[in-house]
């Protein structure tokens, strides 16, 4: 007779349905997005601004490491990373609205219409059903 071996609910294999496969892309490209807003920063690095330019350029090397690791953990259907992202999308919705005036309108109407898609792929009822622990995977 053979034992098998607990399956780590973690492992198991679970088909992404598209509105978290969706959500989970815009999420890595927004951390590509603060990956390339650190370098732009460190470039621009001067004396007279030292201390900011730093302290700025590390706040968004953390930010897309952090948005980079959750992205991975929502196309691995981990059910940890939908809070932080849904934090960081009221942030980002936050940020659009002080944006909302001109120059800067169209930023504000990409930041939002991001931050929307991504919270309604999380609270999408397909998503929700992958992410519960007592769901049985889809196939």
């Amino acid at each position: 007779m053979t034992v098998t071996p607990p399956v780590d609910p973690r492992d198991r294999d679970l088909t992404v349905p598209p509105p978290l496969a969706v959500a989970a892309a815009l999420v890595a490209v927004e951390a590509f997005l603060l990956l390339v807003l650190a370098v732009l920063e460190l470039a621009n690095l001067r004396s007279i601004r030292l201390t900011m330019g730093v302290t700025t350029t590390m706040f968004f090397l953390v930010a897309a490491a952090g948005l980079a690791w959750c992205a991975w953990s929502l196309w691995k259907a981990r059910r940890w990373a939908r809070g932080p992202v849904v934090m960081a999308q009221l942030i980002q919705l936050g940020l659009a609205w002080n944006f909302r005036d001109a120059p800067t309108t169209l930023v504000a109407i990409g930041l939002a219409v991001v931050a929307l898609v991504v919270v309604a792929g999380l609270l999408h009822p397909a998503t929700t059903r992958v992410l519960e622990d007592d769901a049985p995977p889809e196939r």
